[in-house]
């Protein structure tokens, strides 16, 4: 590689750099913040329903998180934002983008969150119903508090694995990260170096994630000990 190739090329990198960082901040962040919050809603809900005495209820979850599961997100993102146009339903990238990360990622944490119930011992809650609680208030005080230990970093794996995933955004026009770096690409014809750039920040994003997810794990685990 020549002199003049190198500078090109860190010239090229030097002035990416920031307009990543920007899409990331802008898109990015954002739509892994709100998805993961509005799936975690999701999937508390299914869950219970998943758990629920309600043959109905259980069958409508059980089909959601079955076909949700079942089927790449790519294609659950096209058929959003692509598909839904030919029933006369247009959605804007950002809001599709929501709506389509928020589906899946409720089905795939609704599973955990269900397991973490279901893996603390029977015995809980028969002693909670030994005191006259209902079987809300044992799930509220004695169930749940304990699940989310179990829950916490399974979800936190799944959080660092849906900020990486939203680079699948892309494909519907979402200016995060990996689109702005496909358009810096296309303009300076060098795609090897750019996209090292785009994985790098992708790294960081990823580090500084989990160094909070291990805050927060440490945090509940000092509640509990308390």
């Amino acid at each position: 590689m020549t002199n003049e190739r190198l500078e090109r090329i860190i010239g090229i990198l030097s002035d990416a750099f920031f307009p990543i960082i920007k899409a990331g901040l802008t898109y990015t962040v954002p739509l892994t913040l709100i998805t993961f919050a509005l799936g975690l809603s999701l999937a508390f809900i299914t869950a219970l329903a998943r758990l629920s005495d309600f043959a109905i209820l259980r069958a409508i979850a059980r089909f959601y998180v079955w076909v949700f599961r079942g089927t790449p997100l790519l294609v659950q993102l096209f058929i959003l934002f692509y598909g839904f146009p030919s029933l006369g339903i247009t959605l804007d990238p950002f809001p599709t983008a929501i709506i389509g990360f928020t589906l899946n990622k409720g089905a795939y944490s609704s599973e955990i969150i269900r397991a973490a119930i279901l893996s603390i011992p029977k015995g809980q809650s028969e002693a909670a119903y030994s005191i006259n609680m209902t079987k809300w208030q044992a799930m509220r005080r004695i169930i749940l508090p304990q699940a989310v230990r179990v829950a916490i970093p399974p979800l936190g794996n799944s959080f660092i694995s849906l900020i990486k995933d939203t680079s699948l955004a892309a494909t519907i026009t979402v200016t995060e990260m990996f689109q702005k770096g496909q358009q810096i690409a296309a303009v300076t014809y060098e795609p090897l170096w750019l996209y090292i750039e785009v994985a790098f920040v992708y790294l960081v994003f990823s580090t500084v994630l989990s160094y909070f997810q291990s805050k927060l794990e440490i945090h509940y685990e000092r509640n509990i000990a308390k």
